[in-house]
């Protein structure tokens, strides 16, 4: 195996941590350890490895003999999280309506990163959709360059994409209203409306999460 190649385990922890990050398995299901070394053509002990990575992650609840079981988010880990974006976002934002010209750019990628939602949404394609709402945010905090908010907004994104892709599977009647709100979103930078932008996220946050901020 050339240096380049990861090794095993890593290949494991890859494989198994996407599946749980972008809604592949859920909250609660059962990982085996055999069924995954069978799959990747490896003995146990690397799997075991890439377990005992997620559960140090709390990604993974390890059970003797079994295999893990996937930690669900809680109601509570979930409201904390969309605090904090609600925080980030809306203090990212406040920055950029101080320059016209900022806004006016993110207001161009947002609008394009909105098409690209349109067009997964219309093919049933709930992981790009996600992927594509993961973009829409961040970027909002990235224009906004606040380098402090954006190390953090990024600390948290794990969580973020696995609530989107429960969100976006449990609902996806949803996926047309999350777009128009995105627009909303979006329209508020464009115009520099702060409170606009504020109020927008916070009924974007509670109607997708279906929580009470604040």
């Amino acid at each position: 195996m050339s240096h380049s190649e990861p090794s095993s385990a890593q290949r494991a922890y890859e494989i198994a941590k996407d599946q749980i990050l972008s809604g592949g398995v859920r909250g609660g299901q059962l990982l085996s350890e055999v069924e995954m070394a069978a799959a990747l053509g490896v003995s146990r002990t690397p799997v075991h490895e890439a377990f005992l990575r997620l559960a140090a992650e709390d990604l993974l609840e390890l059970l003797p003999r079994r295999g893990a079981v996937v930690v669900p988010i809680s109601a509570h880990d979930a409201t904390d999280v969309l605090e904090m974006r609600l925080a980030l976002e809306t203090s990212a934002v406040r920055r950029l309506c101080r320059s016209s010209e900022a806004a006016d750019a993110l207001f161009g990628e947002l609008t394009t990163l909105i098409a690209r939602q349109r067009e997964d949404a219309s093919a049933g394609d709930v992981h790009g959709f996600a992927a594509a709402d993961d973009a829409f945010h961040r970027r909002i905090v990235e224009v906004a360059g606040n380098a402090v908010g954006h190390r953090f907004y990024c600390s948290i994104s794990e969580r973020q994409r696995r609530m989107m892709a429960d969100a976006a599977r449990s609902e996806s009647t949803r996926l047309a209203a999350l777009i128009d709100e995105h627009d909303e979103l979006a329209a508020a930078i464009g115009a520099r409306d702060l409170a606009r932008f504020e109020a927008a996220l916070v009924l974007h946050l509670e109607a997708t999460y279906r929580v009470t901020i604040g």
